[in-house]
């Protein structure tokens, strides 16, 4: 038998403990047993497992649990790396009692089951190794603590508010773990993320918090953003390198977490999109502008891409990183309305560059879509008003980069009601020892 350990904030006597044969995983990453006729969902467990089990949340239709005691262990087992790690304890990953294999294929059948329950859609799903993290340790880029009053820092504990202090994250990529962010005290603030470019060493920390709080001196030298940055102002920013070209990237905006993610996703989107000298394309929720760089340099002077973007930092950023691309037009505001207005022409009426227009189409004006499309929706998907302009406006290929299978599922399911159908899929395992995955999936009509 296993002890896991207990959580240090409960009282054993008052728990409820349960006996429970582990099945499967669910969507959340959490594997599935069953109790009086109702599924519980049990954390630090394994397919497979026998385990004694504390009841963390009791609902009419479900419990959930987290393992304490692993009574008949599964092959796939290990001894966690991290000490934080537990029952109980810091709720930033899910997976670290498992083998990488064994992760890749717990998240490969989420994403299967999502498709299959969701979309309708039958597929084999292999989770992709990412370079640069062998170990599965010491990759995440950008990393946001919490800080309790008195200013000690740590990761809240799965489903809680409560703050498991902690002076070292393994997952963190080294260059954030040199700031000694953990080892500081951070009294007054709520949170500090530490951010830091594997490919330049380029670090910030986002301070987030009310005015007096103070900032320690850290290990490393480090530019600081306290909270907002205020309009006009200069942006702390890391600059970050994708095939041979340099993106800056401000303050805490978007950027993929994973050192070996933005260069394997843009070969990806490139190989699935295949986009031609002289086309139209679109990067929708483009960020600072990585997929619309490399779309701009393929479709070249000829062509046309518009990358739509609402966070005005980031539409600064990717003014700023695709400047040297001409035939890239970035568009400001929320994905739906943009590109609902969208509509594209030539400049002199049949010849040179293509240029984009925003109107209104109520009317009936005549639209000429975009050859290929990238979208790169956050969590919540890209949603059905945006697949249906999509749908009208993609002409040869649509990819659609997503890191929440559910929401690609449910976005599948749209694209397919209007003629789009899934040519291709690949998932990447950018977040190891998380249930998190990264899909790129491609689209083709009918």
């Amino acid at each position: 038998m296993t002890d896991l350990g207990a959580d240090p904030g409960t009282d054993p006597e008052a728990d409820e403990f349960l006996e429970l044969e582990v099945g499967g995983v669910g969507n959340g990453g959490v594997c599935v047993a069953r109790h009086e006729g109702r599924v519980v969902f049990v954390r630090h467990a394994l397919p497979g497992e026998r385990v004694r089990a504390r009841v963390t949340e009791r609902t009419k239709r479900f419990l959930r649990a987290d393992a304490v005691d692993v009574l008949e262990a599964s092959p796939d087992r290990v001894r966690p790396p991290c000490p934080f790690a537990g029952p109980g304890r810091c709720g930033g990953c899910d997976w670290q009692h498992a083998s990488l294999p064994a992760q890749r294929r717990l998240k490969a059948a989420v994403v299967e089951e999502q498709l299959r329950r969701v979309a309708g859609i039958e597929r084999t799903v292999v989770v992709e190794e990412l370079p640069h993290a062998p170990d599965g340790l010491g990759w995440r880029t950008r990393v946001q603590f919490a800080v309790r009053r008195d200013g000690a820092v740590g990761l809240h504990r799965h489903r809680s508010h409560d703050i498991e202090p902690i002076d070292e994250c393994l997952i963190a990529h080294p260059g954030v773990e040199a700031m000694g962010i953990e080892r500081k005290p951070w009294r007054g603030a709520t949170s500090v993320e530490g951010v830091v470019s594997a490919a330049t060493g380029d670090r910030v920390v986002v301070v987030r918090g009310g005015a007096r709080a103070r900032v320690p001196r850290l290990d490393v030298p480090v530019r600081v953003l306290r909270g907002r940055p205020e309009p006009g102002r200069p942006v702390p920013y890391v600059r970050e390198e994708v095939s041979g070209r340099l993106f800056q990237v401000s303050g805490g905006g978007f950027w993929q977490v994973h050192p070996g993610a933005a260069q394997v996703l843009t070969d990806a989107v490139l190989e699935a999109l295949q986009p031609r000298p002289g086309e139209i394309a679109l990067d929708l929720y483009s960020g600072a502008g990585l997929f619309a760089a490399a779309l701009g340099e393929r479709v070249g002077p000829d062509g046309l891409v518009v990358a739509v973007e609402s966070d005005a930092q980031a539409v600064r950023d990717a003014k700023f990183n695709l400047r040297d691309l001409p035939q890239v037009a970035v568009e400001r505001g929320a994905v739906a309305e943009v590109i609902a207005e969208l509509e594209f022409g030539r400049a002199d009426g049949g010849s040179g560059r293509a240029q984009p227009k925003r109107g209104d189409h109520r009317g009936g004006a005549r639209v000429r879509g975009a050859d290929v499309v990238v979208l790169d929706p956050p969590r919540a998907g890209a949603g059905r008003e945006v697949v249906e302009h999509v749908a009208r406006l993609a002409g040869r290929r649509i990819a659609y980069v997503s890191c929440d299978p559910a929401t690609l599922a449910r976005d599948l399911a749209y694209f397919a009601d209007r003629g789009w159908t899934p040519a291709n899929l690949r998932a990447f395992d950018a977040f190891p020892m998380t249930r998190h995955v990264e899909l790129l999936a491609v689209l083709a009509k009918g």
